[in-house]
């Protein structure tokens, strides 16, 4: 493994540490119910992929998300040895931040959501249909990311278009499903976060990868033949 591939992973790693440690922290300390709390969580997670992409960008493009390099995957532009490598250091680093979010909580004795952050399918009325609506978010997230990151003409706004993509499909889905788009963000959440966090996990992996695919598919049929590149 090359020196290259080992910064693109540790970035990745760190990353998606960062998401989960600031975007889940905002629900345990805050609470989506609190006044305010709504926007706040959705914030939190949005603020953390601008602060990050501007971070890590330039490294490893910032992914910090299995259903975007599942996405960056089928548009060939990766590879499968580096799509396994980002996949990998996602979770370790999700995992990271879960744990570190769990110490902090313990020690200040709260979180708000009871199960440290992690995405339940009853806001949504089941599995059903969280998943349905795990599938649309995270197509639209992922079809902004791959956009806007064709162009590199948008590379000075990419990090903010996809931070303020994350932030409004969180403003939905947060009351819904405790909005996942992630599947690193879910499991790093759930080892920590109760039995029924464990149990509704597989909606929270598996739909935002059909979301990805389907992003991915439809962004084949309409993007440009040529991507502007000034």
């Amino acid at each position: 493994m090359s020196n290259s591939s080992l910064r693109k992973y540790l970035a990745e790693a760190v990353g998606t540490a960062v998401l989960v440690f600031m975007g889940c922290g905002s629900a345990v300390f805050l609470g989506a119910a609190s006044p305010g709390g709504h926007l706040a969580v959705a914030l939190a997670f949005g603020l953390s992929i601008v602060a990050m992409a501007y971070v890590i960008g330039n490294i490893s493009g910032c992914h910090v998300n299995p259903a975007v390099s599942l996405a960056v995957f089928l548009d060939k532009r990766m590879s499968s040895a580096d799509f396994i490598g980002y996949v990998i250091s996602q979770v370790i680093g999700a995992i990271i931040g879960a744990l570190l979010l769990k110490i902090v909580s313990s020690i200040a004795a709260a979180d708000q959501t009871g199960h440290l952050g992690s995405n339940l399918v009853a806001g949504a009325g089941g599995a059903g249909g969280a998943f349905l609506v795990e599938v649309i978010l995270t197509f639209i997230f992922v079809l902004v990311i791959l956009g806007v990151t064709a162009d590199t003409s948008k590379a000075g706004v990419a990090g903010i278009v996809i931070g303020l993509t994350l932030t409004f499909v969180h403003i939905v889905g947060i009351p819904l499903t405790g909005t996942s788009v992630n599947p690193a963000r879910s499991i790093g959440p759930a080892l920590f976060g109760g039995a029924q966090a464990l149990k509704d996990l597989w909606v929270f992996i598996l739909a935002p990868l059909v979301g990805s695919a389907l992003a991915a598919l439809l962004y084949q049929a309409f993007k440009p033949k040529a991507v502007k590149s000034r």
